[in-house]
């Protein structure tokens, strides 16, 4: 076996694995039934270097919504803007969930809030 495929191969596994790793958390915010887990989930979710899949995002702001948690709701957005490398990856996270906000009523900080920065 040459470098480049154990390089490869490495590099596979190790995605399966974030993906899995992830993934996980969408199974647990269908589980999430008050603040606290949501919180809980929310911390360890965006604590890796990566940004979450619009799946687990999706799962997330759903459970802030069944838990009756507007506001994190809303700052999930804010995560997934902090956590992206650049303005066009945002835009596309945006239009990916747009429906989602547009179903559950959730606007963008920015929308809020125009003038700050």
């Amino acid at each position: 076996m040459n470098a480049s495929h154990w390089a490869s191969s490495s590099m596979i596994g190790a995605a399966r694995l974030i993906c899995v790793s992830l993934n996980r958390y969408e199974k647990e915010f269908d589980k999430v039934n008050d603040v606290f887990e949501l919180q809980r989930n929310l911390n360890n979710c965006f604590a890796y270097d990566l940004v979450p899949s619009p799946t687990v995002i999706t799962a997330a702001v759903r459970a802030a919504r069944r838990v009756n948690d507007f506001p994190s709701a809303v700052r999930v957005f804010e995560g997934v803007k902090f956590k992206v490398e650049n303005k066009g990856q945002y835009t596309e996270y945006l239009q990916e969930l747009e429906g989602l906000r547009e179903e559950l009523g959730i606007p963008l900080k920015e929308v809020m809030y125009p003038d700050e920065k």
